[in-house]
């Protein structure tokens, strides 16, 4: 597909960021193949890391030798989901370090559900501040005790639980991942467990539908606990784990005591989220192994209009 005006503006801007900074990559986010020859000539290919919105599009760049693709196999999942997904990747596969700066290129503006954009946004971004502590050996190890797939998918959960919320209200809630036999022995339920009586289909956490449940189920006091393969057990549960030897930052609530303590004492991997900023933290052993924080408002190109207006500031 031939470059637009727009498009090429952006990716000559990305250069130019990529040079002044410099930044160690260029991330482009697309959802539609693109002219990849034009785009090699604008960007630097040893900076260039690509990510693709469907599968099928992933194959199809994965036939482009120079360039370096990532496949996250998102789905239809928000911008900054994907673009999470992405770094998580990128760091996993040590195409990038964790303290990375990135320039990032993507569509930021969902015109039409469901129908692939070109690219009109580019941010920058520190990986110290969204992915810190992060090492692709910490990847490594959180995948022995839970599949990376299972993994990602509770993340981008959580990230976007701590980025939206529910309603206009901040959420803080917590998602204990794997070893859930043992788990269960350390905590007690608060309330009914929603999940009660669903197929495991109906509560697989994969799927999109399932996902938008959580959000709600989140609001609720007390832990969810998700097994290995990425099914909901029970939800409203209270980790009742004891915390000696656990050492954490200051300001770190019981949520994140809890989420300490009961990873210390069993496989399991806890993912928490705090309801004052959103931030998310996955603990292991009793550690935080990875904090996300939320990512900042993306600057974006667009073409922009004005209407004229009457003195009464009525548009006319």
């Amino acid at each position: 597909m031939a470059l637009g005006p727009q498009t090429v503006a952006l990716l000559r801007a990305a250069r130019h960021l990529s040079d002044e900074l410099p930044a160690d990559a260029i991330l482009l986010l697309t959802e539609t193949d693109l002219d990849w020859d034009t785009v090699l000539e604008l960007l630097p290919t040893d900076k260039l890391l690509v990510a693709a919105q469907t599968r099928e599009l992933t194959a199809d760049l994965q036939e482009y030798n120079r360039l370096s693709v990532l496949d996250i196999d998102a789905g239809p999942t928000p911008t900054q989901e994907r673009m999470s997904l992405a770094l998580l990747e990128a760091v996993a596969q040590e195409k990038l370090r964790p303290g990375a700066d990135v320039v990032a290129l993507y569509n930021g503006i969902g015109v039409e559900p469901n129908r692939p954009q070109p690219i009109d946004s580019i941010s920058l971004i520190h990986l110290g501040e969204h992915l810190e502590r992060l090492s692709a050996q910490d990847l490594r190890k959180l995948d022995t005790q839970v599949p990376l797939e299972t993994l990602r998918a509770v993340v981008d959960l959580a990230t976007e639980i701590g980025r939206e919320g529910r309603e206009g209200k901040p959420v803080g809630t917590m998602l204990v991942v794997g070893d859930t036999k043992k788990v269960l022995t350390m905590c007690r339920p608060l309330n009914f467990n929603p999940f009660r009586g669903y197929s495991a289909k109906e509560r697989d956490i994969r799927d999109r539908r399932v996902r938008e449940q959580i959000k709600d189920i989140a609001q609720l006091e007390g832990a969810l606990l998700i097994g290995r393969d990425g099914v909901a057990e029970a939800a409203c549960m209270y980790i009742d784990a004891p915390a000696e030897g656990i050492t954490l930052s200051k300001g770190l609530g019981t949520r994140h005591w809890a989420g300490a303590a009961i990873t210390k004492k069993t496989k399991a991997i806890a993912v928490v989220v705090s309801q004052s900023s959103g931030s998310v933290r996955i603990f292991q052993n009793g550690t935080v192994m990875l904090q996300i924080e939320p990512f900042a408002r993306p600057m974006i190109w667009q073409h922009f209009h004005m209407d004229a207006t009457d003195g009464d500031g009525a548009a006319t």
